[in-house]
């Protein structure tokens, strides 16, 4: 592993130099890996090892039509590449759970029934494991249990994929049974199209998952907008103007010179309005969040948020009641707004991100 300094705290990370794709496919020459799940990051996880020339077939339930007709038009194929989740569970010598959590708790007896001594139950969130209390999920001892879990969406991980450029992931070794367990999980990491790879445990990864999308990530992103966009209409701005001060200028700009070169430089490449402004309020907005954050950090820790996830995805109305609360930010005045706002961009680059990820799911988080 090569040794990277991280703000002055140094890591190991596996790098594509030292773990190239031939030596993954050396490692898995001999294996089927079963993507269970062809929902949110199982295209993208899939499609990338198909095209990095792994043996890779599908489980996926017909009664989700829609994923199964996804993964029908991405070239699987029925009978042959694709099947449902029991039959894929037992063809297959490497499980990736890629369902969602709540599903997992619910097909983990059958898929512990076609789990054989030698294989590997592979994960790309440490949920299932993390709170087995909860979920039930304890993996027999003769198997291989790991996880490579992508900082970002499957959009992204396909994407990135397809322009070479690959995204960063995590990945962690839960159990050895074969003594081949990590170089399984690293070369499965190469094979998705992982940039780099960095060690994590199961607890660790659920823990800092958890509190990212409830966090920044997702959850206070689209709290903290919505309060400025409030606060703005409020005042009297338009739509448009208070959209694009909120939004717009953030998504098509300031993140991406940040995610380019980082805070300090978005900062510097800003006017010194902006810099004195940001550098004055960012302790005051720091202070207003931290009670925050620490309550949701407690209750991913002890369990309170999986269960909340548990009894909330697990309800047979849920896809109902999930279609109504996205529906009432989509038809939102911001979100609206935000509809018109990028029906006046460019067409030609809308293009260009439509066609390069085509037939590829969204969020990585199960």
């Amino acid at each position: 592993m090569a040794i990277i300094d991280f703000g002055g705290v140094k890591e190991e990370v596996v790098m594509r130099a030292e773990f190239p794709m031939s030596k993954a496919r050396k490692v898995l020459k001999n294996e089927t890996i079963a993507v269970l799940g062809y929902g949110v990051q199982g295209p993208a996880q899939s499609l990338n090892m198909k095209d990095n020339g792994l043996n890779v077939i599908i489980g996926q339930a017909k009664k989700f039509k829609k994923d199964w007709d996804r993964a029908v038009a991405d070239g699987w194929k029925p009978g042959k590449t694709l099947f449902d989740l029991e039959e894929a569970a037992d063809r297959g010598t490497i499980l990736e759970m890629l369902v969602s959590d709540a599903a997992q708790k619910a097909i983990w007896p059958m898929v512990k029934k076609h789990l054989k001594p030698g294989d590997a139950l592979y994960f790309s969130h440490g949920f299932s494991i993390v709170y087995k209390n909860q979920t039930k999920v304890i993996p027999p001892k003769d198997i291989d249990v790991i996880m490579v879990a992508p900082k970002g969406s499957g959009t992204s991980l396909r994407r990135n994929f397809l322009s070479g450029a690959g995204i960063n992931a995590s990945f962690a070794v839960e159990q050895d049974a074969t003594g081949r367990a990590e170089d399984r999980c690293i070369a499965l990491g190469i094979g998705i199209g992982a940039g780099y790879l960095f060690p994590t445990t199961f607890q660790q990864e659920v823990y800092s998952d958890l509190t990212g999308e409830r966090g920044v990530l997702m959850g206070a992103l689209a709290g903290i907008m919505e309060a400025q966009y409030d606060v703005l209409r409020k005042h009297g701005h338009t739509p448009s103007e208070a959209f694009n001060e909120t939004v717009e200028e953030l998504t098509e700009s300031l993140i991406r010179l940040v995610g380019e070169n980082g805070m300090d430089w978005m900062y510097a490449n800003c006017s010194a309005t902006a810099q004195r402004g940001a550098l004055d309020w960012k302790p005051k907005f720091k202070k207003a969040v931290m009670p925050v954050f620490k309550e949701l950090y407690k209750r991913v820790a002890s369990g309170a948020e999986t269960k909340r996830v548990l009894t909330a995805c697990g309800k047979k109305d849920y896809q109902k009641q999930l279609t109504k609360e996205l529906d009432a930010i989509g038809n939102s005045e911001m979100w609206l707004a935000g509809k018109a706002t990028r029906a006046l961009r460019p067409k030609e680059a809308a293009k260009k991100i439509t066609k390069k990820t085509k037939g590829v799911a969204g969020r990585k988080s199960n």
